[in-house]
């Protein structure tokens, strides 16, 4: 949710920026796109298609992330000299070392959880349990590098609230500035009339 606004709030302002510039809006450069989508993929099918809880052994789904988290610091790092690319790599970095910690899930705290719909009260939180997406449920001092997990409430908007983690937040920064970057003026070619 926080890199989808992230996302469309950069490329408004971007677009915007170009407006009053008197420049057309020109999106960045990203090499080796395909990245995104084969990383995302089973990332999505393994995370949102409650089908396949049950039919995915445990190992191979808590794999599944931090291999697609892989795919996009590679994608990234190809990347790398683009504005916003360098912070973006920082949230990535940060996810991938608390997700790898804590056996390859996001891990959320039972009194994080509680504040999320359908969450219970944290002393009913069947510690250990898969949430509904990329989260586990985990107390605080059973978490590995806690300070990275998914901890900080969004605020609901319309019946909808989520957690973010510190990496979410400097993906979503890397992201907005990525697109939301000025462009650059065309520069007049300088004639010699020597």
């Amino acid at each position: 949710m926080i890199l989808l606004a992230a996302l469309i709030l950069g490329l408004l302002i971007g677009w915007g920026v170009s407006r009053w510039q008197h420049v057309p809006y020109r999106a960045p450069e990203l090499r080796h796109l395909w990245l995104v989508p084969a990383s995302l993929i089973p990332q999505l099918a393994a995370s949102y298609w409650p089908r396949l809880w049950g039919k995915v052994p445990v190992a191979a789904a808590a794999a599944v992330l931090p291999v697609s988290l892989v795919g996009f610091l590679a994608f990234v790092l190809l990347n790398r000299r683009l504005p916003g690319m360098p912070v973006l790599l920082i949230g990535l970095v940060l996810n991938l070392a608390v997700i790898t910690l804590n056996g390859g899930w996001m891990p959320v705290s039972p009194e994080t959880a509680s504040h999320l719909p359908g969450g219970s009260p944290p002393e009913s939180a069947a510690v250990g349990t898969r949430v509904d997406d990329k989260s586990i449920l985990l107390r605080a001092e059973d978490t590995s590098l806690e300070f990275l997990a998914d901890r900080f409430l969004l605020p609901a908007m319309g019946g909808y609230r989520a957690a973010v983690s510190l990496g979410d937040m400097f993906i979503a920064a890397g992201a907005f500035w990525l697109l939301a970057r000025a462009p650059d003026a065309p520069h007049p070619q300088r004639r010699d009339d020597a």
